[in-house]
């Protein structure tokens, strides 16, 4: 039985005290924290255990400005501010690895020819790794600020060119400014989001 005060110093990290991250401290983040949380995040489950994930992680001064024509006004400082910016994608050809992903039937037969199911297959259980990764990113004690605004038709012709890789939404990563927090925005209570029947 987990002890009650470690269960909510626990949920507070990951949820309850965890925020949304728009200024960042200049402290950098080590790569290994970042390879960390990808090792954490992989174990999620996923249909047919596919893992489209694929993260590009934008570290360098040239990476940030290959980056930056993408970017939505609104997120171009804090993205440029953010010691690391993480690509969440999905990869399209996700079915070419269930053979050794999944070698319990033959599922890569269930996606030959059917685009809609790949696409559908891909990105839901890209965007439930992201969910996972972002999860571990927090357990790791680094702060995030996910988002969408940006060109993805730029940013995977920059960065996806030649692969059936696509960008889903941008993630920066470092450790946050509790200064530049907005006030935390109000949640719906249990009753307006979920029945139980």
């Amino acid at each position: 039985m987990i002890n009650g005060s470690i269960l909510e110093t626990v949920a507070a990290q990951l949820f309850t005290s965890a925020r949304t991250h728009n200024g960042w401290l200049e402290k950098p983040v080590a790569n290994l924290l970042l390879e960390q949380a990808i090792e954490m995040a992989k174990w999620g489950p996923t249909s047919a255990n596919c893992s489209p994930l694929r993260v590009l992680f934008i570290k360098s001064p040239d990476a940030k400005a290959r980056l930056k024509p993408a970017l939505a006004p609104a997120n171009l400082q804090k993205t440029l501010a953010a010691p690391v910016t993480a690509i969440l994608a999905y990869d399209l050809d996700f079915a070419e690895h269930l053979p050794r992903l999944y070698p319990a039937t033959d599922a890569r037969s269930w996606f030959m020819g059917n685009e809609g199911l790949i696409f559908e297959t891909a990105f839901r259980n890209g965007t439930l790794q992201a969910a996972y990764f972002l999860i571990a990113l927090r357990s790791l004690g680094l702060d995030v600020g996910p988002m969408s605004g940006f060109d993805k038709e730029m940013v995977d012709a920059e960065f996806f060119v030649g692969t059936q890789i696509k960008s889903n939404f941008l993630m920066n990563i470092g450790y946050g400014d509790q200064s530049q927090l907005y006030p935390r925005g109000p949640r719906f209570d249990f009753h307006e989001i979920a029945e139980i029947i």
